[in-house]
């Protein structure tokens, strides 16, 4: 009996030890994690984990730079405040009752809050309202990419009939005949010439402007190693490894401004959309969308282009399982030819809940705090 005790003890006292050697073995790897990750030095990070589709054009995530404008349409100070009244001006639809800034609310990550977006005579449209924060990194717009600028975005949701429902050369005829937009026209452009070339301009000066200020993930790889808790450190090297998120999320934007098909065209269904193919007609295009920024991710929901997830542990755990959505039905002809391929780069991950939450909370430290906007209430007449 005693021999026995004995033996026990030795056995608990080895997986005591056990347990405390690997709880040690955790901190170090976290400590060292934050060393590299906070050192201000990317030839110290971890090495990146990519696949060999996302390697051509990869650029690594860090801090957003500055803003780059067109040549053709440098802010001003009276621009950003011309583009902000029209952003936020109601007669600019032909109900005058939805602006721009009515499926973009400040307090609301600058999206609806909303799965889809309603628009004129309250219809609902079939996409997700995207935030319009740092659109201005974006090289093409809309989540089918069709859109080339911000100027050339801006056009869309006017005269679209679900949404603003009105004719662009009757909105511009409309602000001509408020005087008091002259006045701004002139304070903007040097003179009073009111166009749609200029309305354009002005909105997409003044959206250049919502960008996302420095979060805590920015300050923590400029060098401020306590920025982020233990568990964000750990997401963010989850995120550049086991996870893959960087494969498609990268760049200082996370964000790699590319088009793929993650396996959420709900092809066969009532929801179904083809995504980049409704604007290139390319069938290598069916089910493509473009990739959203995470930047703000956790104030941007519900999440995906047909805003089907309400969390964002909803969609960790939908790329976890490597997106099987398997295809129900069988087409004939052209129809069977456009069912959709899902991009190769997405696999079952095996991820653990602690992984899971971990990158979750990575997702937080590249949120900030909504910020409060005073937006116009009475407008040129």
């Amino acid at each position: 009996m005693k021999r026995t005790n004995y033996t026990i003890g030795i056995i608990a006292t080895m997986v005591i030890i056990s347990a405390l050697s690997f709880k040690h073995q955790g901190d170090e790897d976290i400590a060292a994690l934050r060393k590299a990750y906070s050192s201000g030095d990317y030839s110290k990070w971890p090495k990146v984990v990519l696949e060999e589709a996302a390697k051509q054009n990869f650029k690594d995530i860090g801090p957003l730079g500055d803003v780059i404008h067109p040549s053709d349409n440098q802010p001003n100070p009276e621009k950003i405040a011309l583009g902000k009244m029209l952003f936020f001006d109601p007669r600019l639809s032909v109900s005058k009752q939805i602006a721009c800034g009515s499926c973009h609310e400040p307090q609301l990550g600058w999206g609806d809050g909303k799965r889809v977006a309603n628009g004129h005579d309250r219809k609902t449209g079939k996409r997700n309202a995207m935030t319009i924060l740092n659109t201005a990194f974006y090289e093409k717009l809309f989540w089918d990419g069709r859109a080339g600028s911000l100027e050339d975005q801006a056009r869309f949701p006017v005269q679209d009939h679900v949404e603003m429902n009105m004719d662009v050369t009757l909105m511009e005829k409309n602000v001509k005949e408020y005087k008091g937009y002259g006045v701004l026209f002139e304070k903007a452009f040097g003179d009073k010439e009111v166009s749609l070339d200029r309305i354009f301009k002005a909105i997409a000066t003044f959206e250049r402007t919502i960008v996302s200020p420095s979060s805590r993930f920015d300050l923590f790889v400029k060098g401020k190693s306590e920025a982020l808790k233990d568990e964000e450190v750990l997401g963010l090297h989850l995120f550049r490894t086991k996870a893959g998120c960087i494969n498609c999320h990268n760049t200082p934007l996370f964000s790699d401004n590319q088009f793929h098909n993650d396996g959420q065209t709900l092809f066969g269904s009532v929801n179904e959309d083809l995504g980049l193919y409704h604007v290139t007609k390319h069938k290598e295009d069916v089910g493509k969308f473009r990739t959203p920024s995470l930047r703000e991710a956790a104030n941007t929901g519900p999440w995906m282009h047909h805003g089907n997830f309400p969390s964002l542990k909803d969609v960790v755990f939908f790329y976890d399982k490597g997106n099987p959505s398997p295809i129900q039905r069988k087409y004939q002809g052209e129809r069977d030819s456009l069912v959709p391929t899902t991009d190769p780069m997405l696999k079952q991950l095996n991820l653990s809940l602690k992984e899971v939450d971990a990158l979750i909370a990575f997702m937080q430290s590249i949120t900030t705090i909504p910020r409060r906007m005073n937006t116009p209430t009475e407008f040129p007449n």
